[in-house]
């Protein structure tokens, strides 16, 4: 129960436009008698973008300050460190370390459909995949091990858990489901493609 309110307050958290991008005018109404209601703005129109010399703001958002705050929040605990991110071969990854562990996280771009199945398609014969995710990204599965891999338009998110120790958070949980944790949350707030 806990994890699923975690989720819940991480997705509203994501979608809420807080941080400078979301925020909105404040003060008084159009007749100065008081507070405005604050009118979220309508996400615009988002679509697959291949594979560019440059990682996506998707895939960078894995590893920024607000990654960490969100992530944090869920887990009830803040990693001591994030390693600096890389990008080769189309891949955006940064660790995330703690006193005991650490979990990495890593977004593979891809340019269509095709090339984005098949690399979903390589990941679960090679890592395994035991069930999938309903409801997360276009399609989701854990992995043998308990690492989760989500497909988003054309990139495919993958938290891996191998290095995590058994219990992690506030309330402690399993490396598997930290690693589902942290793929809900990244998924709920990316909002472009």
């Amino acid at each position: 129960m806990a994890v699923l309110a975690a989720v819940a307050a991480l997705l509203t958290a994501c979608s809420s436009g807080s941080g400078p991008s979301g925020s909105g005018p404040s003060g008084s109404g159009p007749s100065g008698s008081g507070p405005s209601q604050e009118v979220p703005a309508p996400l615009a129109p988002t679509t697959a973008e291949p594979a560019g010399a440059n990682p996506s703001a998707s895939s960078v958002l894995v590893c920024s300050d607000e990654a960490r705050e969100d992530i944090t929040e869920a887990l009830g605990v803040a990693p001591t460190a994030i390693d600096p991110p890389t990008w080769a071969d189309h891949v955006y990854s940064c660790r995330y370390r703690y006193p005991a562990g650490s979990f990495t996280l890593s977004v593979k771009e891809l340019s269509s459909v095709a090339e984005t199945t098949a690399y979903m398609d390589a990941l679960a014969q090679r890592l395994g995949s035991t069930r999938t995710e309903d409801g997360l990204g276009e399609g989701a599965f854990v992995t043998t091990n308990g690492s989760v891999v989500v497909r988003k338009d054309f990139k495919v998110l993958l938290v891996d858990d191998t290095d995590l120790p058994p219990g992690l958070g506030s309330p402690p949980i399993t490396p598997p489901q930290t690693a589902l944790l942290v793929a809900r949350t990244i998924i709920g707030c990316w909002t472009g493609a």
